[in-house]
């Protein structure tokens, strides 16, 4: 064994070899100058003709987006479309190492892409459907993928980019389709249990609880439409990140939908008892908002038990895969 910076008789000097991480010891951490020069070399073979380009793209989808990110802020249905970019961004920002290996292999397809979006752009500006102004956007930024890095790379980031339909919102056909339906699930879910509980009379004529001395109607906004669209979202992002089965992934996405539209019903249950004890102030203002979060918190716990239990009848019927998902993979291998 020699000190460092001496020779030994017969050995060349080489350089130290980097410093062994022990068994459940942290890894050394990587200095921010170095992570901002890896996020260099991942944008540099766009070029600066790509950066250009992405740029003008960029202007010319910027009324687009700015009516898209005051929807966001405005429509409490959609308030989560702020975390979605971000999340999708560091799934991303997560597979950065893999996506490096990953030869790039550029496709004049792309291009054909870009152009069908920006068709969808004109059409959606034309017929002021937003929806379709909208989900240009994702197309773009697919195309210009695939124009400049490859089908490969695309593949590799097909979940990041597939995550952010999540923020666009739905069309305002479908989404008037879908909210009566919830309203009456809600409205029909609520009076049932409160008429199994037998605690005081009452009746149900389409979204409307008729409670002893006042009317209680279940309008959009407690439709369960916001939850629900939350609650997938998280469902979706929660299953890529711990699950690995596929298969697997796609079920907790699906039950998700009935545990929303349980939990929104037991909402509509709970503030029809406030409503009746209390007084009718108790089904509007903070409590009726505090409860939607309530419910929302205990969705989540029942979802996260839901996975649970399905983990450990997998790990006893012998069906658990013990490798980990890919997103927990990329983190350990960092």
């Amino acid at each position: 064994m020699a000190l460092a910076g001496t020779k030994t008789k017969g050995i060349p000097l080489t350089e130290p070899a980097a410093e062994e991480v022990l068994p459940g010891s942290k890894p050394p951490s990587v200095p921010f100058s170095e992570k901002l020069n890896s996020f260099w070399r991942t944008l540099k073979p766009f070029g600066w003709q790509g950066l250009l380009l992405v740029g003008a793209l960029g202007l010319l989808y910027w009324p687009v987006l700015k009516l898209l990110v005051w929807q966001w802020y405005n429509d409490p249905d959609y308030g989560h479309g702020f975390l979605v970019p971000l999340l999708s961004a560091f799934l991303i920002w997560q597979r950065r190492e893999k996506l490096r290996t990953i030869k790039s292999q550029p496709s004049p397809w792309g291009m054909v892409i870009v152009l069908g979006s920006l068709g969808l752009l004109v059409l959606g500006s034309l017929g002021a459907e937003l929806s379709m102004s909208r989900v240009s956007i994702l197309g773009t930024i697919c195309g210009l993928i695939v124009y400049f890095a490859g089908w490969p790379i695309l593949r590799a980031m097909a979940f990041p980019m597939a995550f952010l339909l999540f923020a666009i919102p739905i069309p305002q056909v479908v989404y008037n389709e879908i909210v009566f339906p919830l309203q009456f699930v809600a409205s029909r879910f609520a009076t049932k249990i409160l008429e199994t509980l037998n605690l005081f009379p009452i009746m149900r004529e389409g979204n409307v609880l008729i409670l002893p001395g006042m009317h209680l109607e279940v309008v959009e906004a407690c439709s369960g439409i916001r939850s629900l669209m939350s609650l997938l979202a998280l469902a979706a992002g929660y299953g890529y990140l711990v699950e690995r089965s596929i298969p697997v992934r796609w079920f907790l996405i699906l039950a998700m939908v009935p545990l929303a539209i349980i939990s929104n019903g037991t909402r509509v249950m709970i503030t029809a008892l406030m409503a009746n004890y209390i007084g009718p102030k108790a089904a509007q203002g903070f409590m009726h908002e505090f409860s939607g979060w309530v419910i929302f918190v205990v969705a989540t716990i029942l979802f996260l038990l839901l996975h649970s239990l399905i983990t450990m009848i997998r790990k006893k019927l012998g069906w658990y895969d013990q490798t980990q998902p890919p997103a927990v993979a990329a983190q350990v291998a960092q």
